[in-house]
């Protein structure tokens, strides 16, 4: 048995072309808007992908952006150095240095693995896009030009006043407060050390030496004026 189908709708021939004649008027009507660029910088997005910044004090070599990237145009050379132990009886370790950190924008892509699989935060995208070259061999940033677009990199938007406070702001205030508790302590210990050494006055010696020229009462009885009173004084028969 066959399947009963709906009919079709019929369409008005022309249909079509009067739909694109009316978004076409409709265009026509409105104002045009012309960026006058590059005399007036256009206003980007913050997330825009313009072109990856190296923080290079968080980098340490361990290679990952260059696995991942699906284009292999990160660059990466680096040496070991031997770092001396930080306690005696300490044993040396060593680390990886970054010689090179280069980047090929003339094949990548911008997907953005390199930023997302770096477990150092070393690599952020920066809205800088006004880098074209005239040779496509210019085109391959070293570090230093990186690292100068590091300074174009936005400012991360605002964590939620309800959200938990990250932890690498909670180590870091833990160890300010520390390191203010015991300079705290070392001041207290300085200035009860400097009252300490002090010179004391002599008991002995009273506490303060009677003026030149005045007698000094025995203990027990008031003290003389310093001047006589004025006025006659009587005789005494």
């Amino acid at each position: 048995m066959a399947e009963s189908r709906p009919p079709a709708r019929s369409r008005i021939p022309g249909s079509g072309l009067a739909k694109g004649l009316a978004v076409t008027l409709r265009t026509m009507t409105k104002k045009t808007v012309t960026a006058q660029y590059p005399d007036a910088q256009p206003e980007l997005p913050p997330r825009t992908r313009g072109v990856i910044g190296l923080f290079e004090e968080n980098c340490t070599v361990c290679m990952l952006c260059a696995r991942e990237c699906p284009d292999w145009c990160i660059y990466i050379d680096s040496h070991k150095e031997t770092v001396p132990p930080t306690a005696p009886g300490g044993r040396e370790r060593s680390r990886n240095v970054l010689d090179r950190f280069a980047i090929d924008f003339s094949l990548c892509m911008y997907c953005g693995i390199c930023i997302e699989v770096c477990p150092f935060d070393a690599l952020f995208w920066s809205p800088e896009f006004e880098y074209a070259e005239t040779d496509i061999h210019e085109l391959t940033h070293e570090r230093d030009k990186l690292r100068e677009w590091m300074w174009t990199v936005p400012a991360p938007p605002a964590v939620d006043p309800a959200a938990e406070e990250p932890k690498e702001i909670a180590a870091a205030r833990k160890t300010a407060d520390k390191l203010a508790t015991e300079q705290a302590a070392q001041a207290q210990a300085e200035a009860a050390q400097a009252t300490a050494e002090a010179p004391q006055a002599d008991p002995a010696q009273g506490d303060q030496a009677a003026p030149s020229g005045q007698p000094t009462a025995p203990p027990g009885q008031p003290e003389p004026p310093a001047t006589p009173p004025s006025g006659p004084q009587e005789s005494q028969s």
